[in-house]
């Protein structure tokens, strides 16, 4: 493309070879280390593009789209011009070519990120602290809960996984767009949210205090710290926290998986600080 078009209607094919090299570098994002060396991601799908144009529009390298994608999502494309970005319309086959889960539609955006720092500097009183978790499919969900919750930002620590990792993106259904997420080791996360007085609460079975104890202030500013799908949190990580927090079960089930963990503390959390 050499300029922008004024609007949707001004697009044409500009990308009908699917083996072209635009093409496969496009594709090949869903490698991590293409993604370390060019230093972007993919965001497939309407509802991703959508809140990376709308939240993120500076760190939109390009916007591809098929003919089908443009007619039920015009509004992203509109945006996505509005705001001076590189929209290409391609072939169904391109498309295709790049990402099998595109649905029509995909977004290459830069991979630059927040720091812990930048969570600091901004007074959060409700974070989401993910130790050593490794499903992306669970990473991107408890992002989502967290944006959903209203929490002020999330912070991945130990072996979590890469949060450009497609699954991780699509996951969040867009969420990774709203909040900060910055990468840290847990001990220097910790002691930053600590000092910034944030009380650090960890989710574990083997709590002493049960959520929604009456001794238990979630009112307060607070760091809820979730562990690994299969082994949780270690003795040292949980030597790191205030308080060792459990979620009754009230039923027969053995435990909540991660995402559902995380997501009823951090509705615990939030609703108690809006009351």
């Amino acid at each position: 493309m050499t300029g922008r078009p004024a609007g949707p209607d001004d697009l044409t094919v500009t990308l009908s070879n699917p083996r072209a090299e635009r093409v496969r570098k496009v594709a090949a994002l869903t490698g991590r280390s293409a993604r370390s060396r060019a230093g972007q991601f993919l965001v497939e799908g309407p509802q991703g593009a959508r809140e990376a144009v709308a939240f993120a529009p500076s760190r939109v390298r390009d916007l591809y789209c098929s003919a089908d994608a443009l007619a039920r999502h015009r509004d992203i494309v509109a945006s996505a011009l509005e705001a001076e970005l590189w929209v290409h319309l391609a072939t169904d086959e391109v498309i295709e070519a790049m990402s099998a889960d595109a649905q029509g539609i995909i977004a290459v955006v830069e991979s630059t990120g927040s720091s812990l720092d930048d969570v600091v500097a901004a007074r959060p009183r409700l974070v989401a602290v993910l130790s050593n978790v490794r499903d992306p499919g669970n990473a991107g969900t408890v992002i989502r809960a967290a944006d959903a919750a209203g929490a002020d930002a999330v912070v991945l620590a130990g072996d979590s996984v890469d949060i450009t990792n497609p699954k991780v993106v699509r996951s969040t259904a867009g969420s990774l767009f709203h909040l900060p997420i910055a990468r840290a080791p847990l001990a220097d996360a910790l002691v930053a949210l600590s000092e910034t007085g944030l009380a650090l609460l960890a989710a574990d079975g083997s709590g002493d205090v049960e959520l929604f104890a009456p001794g238990l202030d979630l009112a307060v500013p607070t760091a809820w710290v979730f562990g690994n799908e299969a082994w949780g949190l270690s003795d040292e990580d949980l030597s790191l926290v205030d308080t060792v927090v459990r979620i009754p079960i009230y039923g027969r089930a053995e435990s909540l998986n991660l995402a559902t963990a995380a997501s009823v503390c951090l509705y615990a959390t939030a609703t108690a600080q809006r009351s």
